[in-house]
């Protein structure tokens, strides 16, 4: 596994170093292309919850795939009902849990017995941190569309932010110890690329690049090992049970376009549809893989 993961990293890498020499790509925000990324590559890696769902209402002595999905909608509703009243609260919470959710599954190859959750966080906090430290300016912009503003925070302070880079090197070096050559490259080719992305691209270009083709392939690829150890076959059946929630999940997407547009400019609408509709289907994601991770313990 670790080698499928290391050939990704390597095609990851070369293709951040490609595509951060693009000069029209440095230009533009590409929100569309973003949005439309998201939508497809990037949440798919989530939908396959309901497969998940199968086992967890099973540890509760459950038959019913109805409570599960009631479960996951309140969750998501609820994360959205929060936001509109308490959005720095929620938008802090949800960098936080981002961080960790990120370091943790993108080092999930390990197989780590020990328990590293500040390493994991550490590790997942490069994704925030640097385009804060790259272009702090249009970072902050972008938070501001989501109602959360720092700008005099001490927390962004480039020093801090250099320190807390550096940290999420070492996080990775830590993971590292006594494994492979391979593990040991892969980490620190995610994290140059990272900086890459973000030294050279727009921080909307650059989180729509890492999460698409990083995260949430990194993640899909041990979905569909899970659904068949041969990938072109997993891939295959991957395919077809992600597709009904995947669908619904860009429904979902374009129902809110349209409603919050009435009310924002149209940059903003995006933003707010690819951050806080991230940050609803995030906290349900996340929960459901503690909740499986807890009782097969």
């Amino acid at each position: 596994m670790i080698k499928i993961n290391f050939y990704h990293s390597l095609i990851f890498f070369n293709l951040c170093i490609f595509l951060s020499g693009l000069e029209y790509l440095r230009e533009g925000s590409f929100l569309i292309i973003s949005l439309f990324l998201i939508l497809t590559i990037g949440i798919s890696h989530g939908s396959l919850d309901h497969i998940k769902g199968k086992k967890l209402i099973k540890y509760f002595g459950y038959k019913s795939m109805i409570i599960f999905y009631l479960g996951y909608l309140l969750i998501v509703v609820i994360t959205i009902l929060i936001w509109l009243v308490f959005p720095k609260l929620l938008f802090l919470l949800f960098l936080i849990v981002a961080a960790y959710h990120f370091g943790k599954e993108d080092s999930e190859f390990i197989n780590q017995k020990e328990k590293f959750e500040l390493i994991y966080f550490l590790k997942g906090s490069l994704i925030i941190t640097s385009p804060l430290f790259f272009h702090k300016e249009e970072t902050l912009a972008i938070f501001e569309t989501l109602n959360f503003y720092i700008s005099n925070n001490l927390i962004i302070s480039n020093e801090i932010l250099f320190i807390l880079i550096l940290l999420s090197l070492v996080s990775g070096i830590i993971l590292s110890l006594n494994k492979s050559f391979e593990a040991r490259s892969l980490l620190l080719m995610d994290y140059l690329s990272i900086l890459i992305l973000n030294y050279f691209l727009s921080p909307i270009i650059a989180f729509t690049i890492y999460f698409c083709f990083l995260h949430s392939i990194r993640h899909s690829i041990s979905l569909i090992r899970e659904l068949n150890k041969n990938l072109t076959k997993g891939l295959q059946i991957f395919i077809k049970k992600a597709f009904p929630l995947t669908i619904l999940t860009i429904l979902g997407y374009v129902v809110s376009i349209s409603i919050l547009n009435n009310f924002n400019e149209f940059n903003e609408t995006i933003y707010q549809v690819i951050f806080i509709g991230l940050a609803s289907l995030t906290f349900p994601h996340i929960l459901l893989e503690y909740l499986i991770e807890k009782n097969e313990q």
